[in-house]
């Protein structure tokens, strides 16, 4: 009985290390999303990183990438920088192994 307990501890634990690091991959994505958006903005240094910052945060306010999506589309329409919805998708897929290695050379 005890084997089977900690295997299914030792199940949990990765699982919830797998989830942490996923959370992370996604929210190291979402800023490096923001970065990109602000230079197309014109924003650099403080106001890039503040403005990747609200990236970040926007992607809480409902399940999923549609959030964060959303948000860029209206700020770079606003701007007079209109851009498709599958192209700020794209982007955000090209940058995910980005994130991937930023936050596994942190783990290591």
């Amino acid at each position: 009985m005890t084997t089977f307990d900690d295997r299914e501890k030792a199940f949990e634990k990765k699982y919830e290390h797998d989830q942490e690091l996923q959370f992370k991959v996604n929210s190291r994505r979402n800023k490096l999303l923001g970065l990109w958006a602000a230079g197309l903005l014109g924003k650099s240094g403080a106001d890039a990183e503040a403005y990747a910052k609200e990236v970040v945060m926007a992607d809480f306010e409902k399940p999923g990438d549609t959030d964060v999506v959303h948000k860029l589309m209206k700020d770079l329409a606003a701007a007079g920088k209109p851009m498709e919805d599958h192209t700020i998708r794209k982007q955000s897929e090209r940058l995910v192994e980005e994130a991937k290695k930023q936050v596994m050379a942190e783990v290591r």
